[in-house]
Formats: C-alpha cells, sequence, structure tokens
C-alpha cells in the first residue's frame, strides 16, 4: 500500500518487491557532515560498495517536501550542494519539512523512519546520536534512541558518536530494550576508536548470525530496532588519546559559545577535524565504508533466509 508523501525509486522498488536485499542509508552526512565535494565523494563511494556487495543501496532525504528513498547521483550531488542550508531533518522535523516544501537531510531518526515506511530492514551509517556530555543538566539526548527503541530496523554502525556519554547511552539503549550487538568484537567501539570501556550485550562474528536473530524477533513480534557496532578497520583507527584530546577541546569550545541542541554535533565533529588536521573525517569515512559492507552483508543474508 503506497504512503503519503513517499517516493521510493524505481530500483529500490524493484528490488523490493523481488525480496532482494536493500541497504538504507542517511544523508546528513551529506548536508552536515563533510563539506562538499568529500560529501558526495563518499555518498557515491558508499553507494558503490554495497552494490558491489550484492545489494541495492537506498539513500533516504526530503526533496521539494517528498520524502525520497532511492537518489540518483545526479541528486546525491544537488544534495551536497545544498550542504548545511538543508533541514536537518529528524522526527520532530519530518511533517514541517514536507508540509513546508523543504529540502532537508536525514538523520539516523528519519532514516529509520523512512526506511520502514519503504519496507527496508537494515540501515548503515556512521554512528548514532546518544546521550551527550552534561545531560543531567542539559536533559540533551538524540532522538535517535527513542527511534532505536520504537522502529524495527537494524542500524549498523561504528558505535556511538565519540562526543557523547558512552556510558549512558548505553544505559538509555538498555533501558529502552535496545540490543547492542557487537560485530566480531565483545566491546562497544567509539566510532574513531575500535575500543572502548564498555562491553556490548552480545558479540556475533558474521552476517547470517544477525539475520538469525532478526528472523526470530519478526516471528515474535518484538518492536524496536537492534544496534549493530562495527569497529572501525584496525589501519584506520585513531589513537584514544588523540581523539579524546580534540574531544575535550571541541567540547570546551561549545560551552564557551553555548552551542546547544542540533548545532551541537555539526560543531563538534567540525571541530575534531580541524583540530586532528583531517584525520578524523579521514577516518569517518573509511568506517562508513566498512558499515556499508556489513550491512550489505546482513541485507543479503536475511533476505536469503
Amino acid at each position: 500500500m503506497s504512503k503519503p508523501h513517499l517516493n521510493i525509486s524505481d530500483p529500490v522498488a524493484e528490488a523490493l518487491q523481488a525480496g532482494r536485499a536493500v541497504v538504507a542509508l542517511e544523508s546528513t552526512i551529506i548536508t552536515h557532515g563533510m563539506p562538499y565535494p568529500r560529501n558526495v565523494e563518499t555518498a557515491l563511494a558508499v553507494r558503490a560498495a554495497i552494490a558491489e556487495r550484492g545489494a541495492v543501496p537506498a539513500t533516504t532525504a526530503i526533496i521539494d517536501g517528498e520524502m525520497r528513498v532511492g537518489l540518483s547521483d545526479d541528486e546525491i550531488d544537488d544534495l551536497g550542494r545544498v550542504g548545511e542550508s538543508a533541514v536537518k531533518t529528524s522526527r520532530r522535523d519530518l511533517a514541517f519539512a514536507i508540509a513546508q516544501g523543504s529540502v532537508g537531510g536525514t538523520t539516523v531518526a528519519a532514516t529509520m523512519m523512512l526506511a520502514a515506511m519503504a519496507g527496508i530492514r537494515v540501515f548503515a551509517t556512521g554512528g548514532i546520536g546518544g546521550v551527550h556530555v552534561g545531560a543531567g543538566e542539559s536533559f540533551d539526548v538524540s532522538a535517535d534512541l527513542q527511534e532505536l527503541a520504537r522502529t524495527d530496523v537494524v542500524v549498523v554502525c561504528a558505535g556511538p558518536k565519540s562526543i557523547l556519554d558512552l556510558g549512558l547511552t548505553l544505559q538509555y539503549l538498555e533501558t529502552h530494550g535496545v540490543p547492542v550487538i557487537g560485530f566480531g568484537t565483545d566491546v562497544v567501539p567509539a566510532f574513531y576508536s575500535r575500543e572502548s570501556d564498555f562491553d556490548v550485550d552480545y558479540r556475533i562474528d558474521d552476517a547470517a548470525g544477525v539475520a538469525a536473530v532478526m528472523r526470530v524477533r519478526r516471528a515474535l513480534g518484538i518492536q524496536g530496532g537492534m544496534l549493530v557496532t562495527n569497529p572501525i578497520p584496525l589501519e584506520h583507527s585513531m589513537k584514544r588519546s588523540v581523539i579524546d584530546a580534540a574531544i575535550e577541546t571541541a567540547v570546551a569550545e561549545a560551552e564557551a559559545q553555548h552551542i546547544v541542541g542540533k548545532d551541537i554535533s555539526p560543531f563538534l565533529l567540525g571541530r575534531i577535524v580541524e583540530l586532528t588536521g583531517g584525520a578524523s573525517l579521514d577516518a569517518n569515512v573509511r568506517l562508513v565504508l566498512n558499515n556499508a559492507r556489513v550491512a550489505a552483508d546482513i541485507a543479503i543474508a536475511d533476505s536469503d533466509g
């Protein structure tokens, strides 16, 4: 049954109808995550990585007030050129972006929503949002976490973003029944780094194992998503001391400039790129590509089951 304001591209719609593997991709990494043309180059490389694995990529966005699932190369380039002028679209913003005919980059939360509407079960991203440092006073908790608790999509990432309070983020997920899976790891990766001080809920070493759990959850009618944390490849991992120092400096600057809410993540990630001399941006690209390949393998294993 068609859904209002939802436009699924022909290649994605045909793949879904045929029961083929499809992987959803967000677009705030294009609009707010990287500068042009690196944002477009990365988005196209991620699509190619998924296709090479044998799955169909489906980049999501809001284009002229329409929810789009599956963008063309030209549409991705147009979105990359718009950049931060686009609306950073989460669950809260979705209806407004549609009603006002806006162009919007979809966050993790909004991408999960669009994926679920389209019938896509697996989504690849870089890192998820979570509980920010100092949330005890600011109550700054990303909508990504609540979306994971309510929407039946598996999210493959390199862990919560390093700028977050990882312990509280994991506690929130536990409270809301979201399992955190370590893909070939016993510890939660911390985005730019392969390790943290926290253990995953379950370790699974291959895509077939994740797909098996997906099928059981569907059979049982368990609602909500799963978080698959996939460590950045060893050769691209950053030293924790280096990235932690950059984060500490960026957070202090954000506090001094009173930057809060949806503006804080782009500011912090941008400053970390500057403070690391671009090394964090290179790591970000590598981990997204790695997540895309794992997500494609999971989607294929799920479609074959």
